[in-house]
């Protein structure tokens, strides 16, 4: 018996696949990477951000709830 061959559709799948890895790879080093201090600043940007947004929904979840209890018997 001779050598299994790949069949053609299952070749042509993995040069797309390595293509696509390749292409990832080649974006990937075109990135901005942040340094550990624009880190540090960008992610206490976003907690502050999340703390008064979740600040502002009390309010208004707390004004909403207290105005139907006020309405609703």
């Amino acid at each position: 018996m001779g050598a299994l061959k790949k069949p053609a559709n299952t070749q042509r799948q993995t040069e797309k696949a390595a293509e696509y890895l390749r292409g990832v790879l080649s974006e990937l080093k075109k990135v901005h990477w942040p340094n550990r201090r624009q880190l540090l600043t960008y992610t206490g940007v976003v907690f502050f951000a999340v703390v008064i947004v979740s600040i502002l929904m009390w309010i208004v979840d707390s004004g909403l709830s207290l105005a139907l209890t006020k309405l609703l018997p």
